[in-house]
C-alpha cells in the first residue's frame, strides 16, 4: 500500500482521484498527550478556548449547484461570509479561507492536479486512497495528538459510534494521519419504493416476494397504469452506474442474496467479495431479462441519475430502489400529477429465503493537514463547535443546520454530524406520539415533526418527502424493523486500503461494472465466469489475501 515518491503519487491520485473505499473506525486515541504548539499562550489550547490572536486556516472548496441557489435566498451571506464563517472567528478566533472554489467535475480535477503538485491547503478533505498517496508523500502531519487533546467528549461519543474502522483506515505506520468525519452505515440500507396509485390502479398488492416484485414491474411496463393508452412506462429505474444509492440495482440483488459491494463471510468464515458470488449471476440473469422485455429505460446505461430523474418526473416509472432520502428524489413525479403517490417497502427475497440488508460502511472523506502548518489543532477546534452548536445541550439547531428547510450546515468547511441521527430522529418522533407528548421534541426531531404535520393537516406540500421518509410508515420506520429483526448484514471488511487495493482497486471496480452492465445488456450470462476469473487474476486473489490477514490480526487484537 505504500507509494514512495511524490513522482508516482502524480498519476495514480488523478486517476483515482473520485475513488473510495468504504472505511470503519477506533478508540485507541484517548490517552495520550498533546504538547503546546510553539509560540502559542497556553489559553488557546483548551477544545472551545479562543485564540488570542487570530488564525489563519485554509480549505479548498467544492460548490455545487444546491449550495449556490441556498446562498442566492439568503440575503447578507455568501460562501466566503456567513453565519459559520462568522461563528468560528467570534467563538474561536479563527478565520477561514478558500485557496480556490470550484463545482461538480472541475473541482475533482483541480484538487487531483493540486494534489498531485504538492500544493494543498492547510486543511484538506480527501478520501482514503489520496489521505494514503499524501501521507506517503510526507505532505501531512500526524494528528494523533491533537485527536487526544482537542476532540471534545461530544465529538469523540459521535466520531467513535461505529468502532474502530474510520481511524485504523486513517493510521498509517502507528500514526492518525487525518480526522475522519463518520456517517453511519444504517444510512446506506435499500428500501422498495413503488408508486401505490399505479398499484391500485391495476389493483396489485405490495411483494411480499422477489417473484411478487417482477409480476409488479411487468404489470407497470404493459399494462398502462398511467391509463393514457399507451404502452410508455416501465417498471423499474436504473441508471448508468449500478451502484447509485438511489435507482441503482443493489436493492435488487439483495433479493437474491447478492451483494456486490461488501465483503461477506463463506461456509468456512472467511471474507470473500460479495461481486463475484454465485448469487450475483441469478440476479444479472433476472435484471437481463428485465431489459430485454422492455421493462427497463432502454437507454439507462447512458444516463446519469439527473437524467433518469426525468422520466420519474414524467411519471414514466413505477419503481425503484433506493436510500432513505428518495423521497425528496422522486416528489418532482407529483408536480405534474398531483395524483402520484409513493410508498417504501422493505426490501424482499425471492421465494424461500430470508432477506439480509447489506450496509457498507460509510466513511469516505477524512481532514488532513498540511505538513508544515503551525496550528493543526484547528480543525479539531472547528468540528468541536460545529457538533456543539448544533448537537450539544445548548443547540441551536434551527439556526445553524436547517434554517426554514435551507441545509446551512452546508456553509462549513466541515460538517460533522451523529451518523445516526436520523433514525434517532424518527425514533424520538415515534415515542413522543406514542405518549402523546409531542412538546418534548427537541432540535431536529421537533423540525421534522413540524414539516410532517404541515403535510398531514394542511397539505403542504413540501412536506410530503419528510412524511415519506419519517412518517408511520416512512423509511425509518422500515429501518427500524430491519434493525429490531437481525436482518442487517454489515461489510466484514473495515479495514480501510490494502496494499494491492491502491493500484488495483479502480480497475477491478472498472471490470466489475463493464461486465455486470454488458450482462444486463444481453450479453451471454457466462461472462460473468469470464469476469470472475480475470478479476481474481487482475488483483482481487491478493486482495483477498490481505483483506483475510487483515481479519486475522483484527481478531487477534481483540482477543
Amino acid at each position: 500500500m505504500r507509494i514512495s515518491a511524490l513522482t508516482k503519487i502524480k498519476w495514480v491520485v488523478i486517476l483515482l482521484l473520485s475513488a473510495c473505499i468504504p472505511t470503519d473506525h477506533t478508540s485507541g486515541y484517548s490517552g495520550q498527550s498533546m504538547p503546546v504548539v510553539d509560540g502559542q499562550p497556553s489559553e488557546d489550547h483548551s477544545i472551545f478556548g479562543k485564540y488570542s490572536s487570530p488564525v489563519e486556516v485554509s480549505f479548498v472548496r467544492e460548490a455545487g449547484d444546491d449550495l449556490e441557489r441556498m446562498i442566492s435566498q439568503m440575503p447578507g451571506e455568501t460562501l466566503l461570509d456567513n453565519r459559520w464563517t462568522r461563528l468560528y472567528e467570534q467563538e474561536l478566533g479563527i478565520k477561514l479561507r478558500y485557496d480556490w472554489i470550484a463545482k461538480g467535475d472541475m473541482y475533482g480535477q483541480k484538487l487531483g492536479v493540486s494534489l498531485a503538485a504538492g500544493r494543498i491547503p492547510d486543511v484538506v478533505k480527501v478520501n482514503p486512497y489520496q489521505l494514503r498517496q499524501l501521507s506517503n508523500a510526507g505532505l501531512i502531519q500526524d494528528l494523533s495528538e491533537v485527536y487526544t487533546t482537542y476532540a471534545s467528549p461530544l465529538a469523540k461519543s459521535i466520531l467513535e459510534a461505529e468502532g474502530s474502522g474510520p481511524f485504523d483506515a486513517a493510521t498509517i505506520d502507528g500514526k492518525l494521519m487525518a480526522i475522519p468525519e463518520t456517517a453511519s452505515s444504517i444510512e446506506t440500507a435499500q428500501y422498495l419504493w413503488i408508486r401505490t396509485d399505479w398499484l391500485e390502479r391495476l389493483e396489485l398488492q405490495p411483494p411480499e416476494t422477489m417473484e411478487d416484485v417482477l409480476e409488479i414491474s411487468k404489470a407497470f411496463t404493459q399494462e398502462d397504469p398511467d391509463g393514457n393508452g399507451q404502452q410508455d412506462t416501465y417498471g423499474l429505474a436504473l441508471t448508468n452506474h449500478l451502484w447509485d444509492p438511489v435507482m441503482g440495482v443493489a436493492g435488487l440483488m439483495e433479493g437474491y442474496g447478492a451483494y456486490p459491494n461488501i465483503w461477506i463471510k463463506d461456509a468456512h468464515g472467511k471474507p470473500v467479495y460479495g461481486g463475484i458470488q454465485p448469487e450475483v449471476r441469478e440476479a444479472l440473469q433476472v435484471l437481463q431479462t428485465m431489459y430485454l422485455e422492455g421493462q427497463l429505460d432502454p437507454e439507462f446505461s447512458y444516463k446519469k441519475g439527473t437524467q433518469a430523474v426525468r422520466l420519474i418526473k414524467n411519471g414514466k416509472i413505477g419503481m425503484l430502489y433506493g436510500e432513505q432520502w428518495t423521497p425528496f428524489m422522486i416528489q418532482s413525479s407529483r408536480e405534474n400529477d398531483a395524483a402520484a403517490d409513493w410508498q417504501s417497502y422493505p426490501i424482499v427475497a425471492k421465494s424461500g429465503n430470508q432477506i439480509k440488508v447489506p450496509l457498507r460502511t460509510n466513511t469516505w472523506q477524512y481532514f488532513a493537514v498540511r505538513k508544515d502548518y503551525a496550528h493543526p489543532e484547528v480543525v479539531m477546534k472547528l468540528m468541536n463547535l460545529h457538533l456543539q452548536t448544533n448537537w450539544g445541550e445548548q443547540a441551536q439547531y434551527e439556526t445553524y443546520y436547517n434554517d426554514d428547510s435551507k441545509a446551512v450546515w452546508m456553509l462549513s468547511p466541515v460538517t460533522p454530524f451523529p451518523g445516526t441521527k436520523n433514525l434517532d430522529a424518527y425514533r424520538q418522533i415515534r415515542e413522543a406520539q406514542r405518549s402523546g407528548n409531542l412538546a418534548v421534541l427537541q432540535d431536529e426531531a421537533s423540525a421534522i415533526q413540524k414539516r410532517v404535520e404541515a403535510y398531514e393537516t394542511e397539505g403542504v406540500e413540501s412536506g410530503w418527502g419528510w412524511n415519506q421518509t419519517y412518517g408511520p410508515t416512512g423509511a425509518f420506520s422500515i429501518a427500524d424493523g430491519y434493525e429490531r429483526n437481525g436482518q442487517l448484514l454489515y461489510d466484514q471488511f473495515t479495514g480501510g486500503i490494502t496494499e494491492t487495493m491502491v493500484d488495483r482497486q479502480m480497475i477491478l471496480n472498472d471490470l466489475q461494472l463493464e461486465a455486470y452492465m454488458n450482462i444486463i445488456l444481453g450479453r451471454p450470462i457466462e461472462e460473468f465466469d469470464q469476469f470472475v476469473e480475470s478479476w481474481l487474476k487482475l488483483g482481487g486473489e491478493k486482495i483477498t489475501t490481505e483483506v483475510n490477514a487483515w481479519l486475522k490480526t483484527k481478531t487477534a487484537l481483540e482477543r
